[in-house]
């Protein structure tokens, strides 16, 4: 492997292969690439904070017969769509792929196909253009993603919820995180689908903000959120102070609903209010245990944390939007959260993460490979060092 780094790096410089350059007041372009789950994400994104160019396809009319995200469905989808959304991107920005200063992927975690499919088509764009390559983790994306439109200083605390991940982070810098709490079982994202296919509530199906979760969140709104009981998870003696999250009884309690004489599945009105009682639970868990986490940073960071960040594909909900900006307010913080668009997976994250790790001189080499399951907090033992190419090998290469 090393022989072979040899010889790219010695082809790389006879052709003038890119030497990251990172002097103040330069402007970094960078291509980003997303394919963790059923999205299909690319997007061009500036250090200044712009969005140069974005495409994106979801497969929401794949996965919806089936009721969830079958893999080898997606792995084929992304396959198939990796080289239009680059493309797509790439020509909103009216740049060609040699004029980009890096390429970013997500690496993980997620699921093996989609990442395959992701790495490949960004390492070969890298190494082929002698571009510096930066593998970036998933959830790190969503916790940095709000830097790019907020002024925003480390370090924070972070709620990360979506369809993958609910935990809740101390962000002391980029590559460096400590888990407060995580999910002991489903994501909220999780459950938020699996009761909208309880509910027999179709897909909303649009280019941002839709899927099962969104169809759940727009039904809620029609619906008495007080008409059925809905226990709020891990709020007995035992478990209250925890800062972990648990959701999967909460998802048993609606499908016992479900089937009591007390719920007509043919009515509207009854699912609205099932949808709306499952929300105000689902919310007020995710708010009592970011309050512990809140004060668990503080402990953490050896500090007090100056904002609150609620990131991934449920902060796009208004109810949890809602219910986390009266916490922050309550603990004296300034709430922070993407742009509803920016929520959901997307390219636009992975490109920001790049520029926040190549900042740092965190570049990848090209022998990169994914990485199925990757807790954020293992970032800092992983060994980065800094490199000016993607040609330097890592010791064991």
């Amino acid at each position: 492997m090393n022989a072979a780094y040899r010889h790219g790096a010695r082809a790389a410089r006879r052709r003038g292969a890119r030497r990251l350059s990172t002097e103040p007041g330069r402007v970094l372009r960078v291509l980003g690439i997303e394919s963790t789950c059923d999205d299909t994400a690319a997007a061009v994104v500036s250090s200044d904070g712009r969005v140069l160019g974005e495409a994106s396809r979801h497969q929401y009319h794949v996965h919806e017969p089936h009721g969830g995200i079958v893999p080898a469905l997606a792995a084929d989808q992304h396959l198939r769509s990796i080289p239009l959304v680059v493309r797509a991107a790439l020509a909103q920005a009216g740049m060609r792929i040699g004029d980009v200063d890096a390429v970013a992927v997500a690496r993980g975690p997620g699921m093996p196909g989609g990442l395959t499919v992701g790495l490949a088509a960004a390492k070969t764009l890298a190494c082929v253009h002698a571009l510096p390559l930066v593998g970036v983790h998933h959830m790190e994306a969503h916790a940095l993603m709000a830097r790019m439109t907020q002024a925003l200083a480390f370090p924070y605390v972070c709620l990360l919820a979506s369809g993958g991940h609910t935990l809740t982070l101390a962000v002391h810098g980029v590559n460096e995180h400590t888990l407060i709490g995580s999910t002991r079982d489903d994501s909220v994202g999780e459950a938020f689908d699996k009761v909208a296919r309880e509910l027999r509530v179709p897909w909303l199906d649009t280019q941002h903000g839709g899927g099962a979760g969104a169809a759940l969140e727009a039904l809620a709104r029609e619906g008495d959120a007080t008409r059925f009981a809905m226990p709020v998870p891990m709020d007995k003696a035992g478990s209250a102070a925890s800062p972990d999250f648990s959701f999967s009884g909460l998802k048993t309690h609606v499908r016992g609903l479900c089937a009591s004489d007390a719920f007509d599945a043919r009515s509207r009105q009854d699912r609205a209010d099932a949808a709306a009682a499952f929300q105000r639970a689902a919310v007020t868990h995710l708010r009592k245990k970011t309050a512990l986490a809140i004060a668990r940073a503080r402990d953490v960071l050896g500090a007090d944390p100056q904002s609150l960040v609620v990131s991934g594909g449920v902060a796009s909900n208004q109810a949890v939007r809602s219910a986390l900006g009266a916490l922050a307010a309550q603990h004296g913080l300034a709430l922070a959260c993407p742009p509803p668009q920016l929520c959901a997976d997307n390219g636009v994250m992975i490109g920001w993460a790049g520029i926040e790790r190549l900042r740092c001189g965190l570049l990848d080499p090209y022998s990169i490979d994914f990485i199925q399951r990757w807790p954020l907090d293992r970032l800092k033992h992983m060994g980065y060092r800094r490199r000016s190419s993607s040609f330097e090998p890592d010791p064991c290469d």
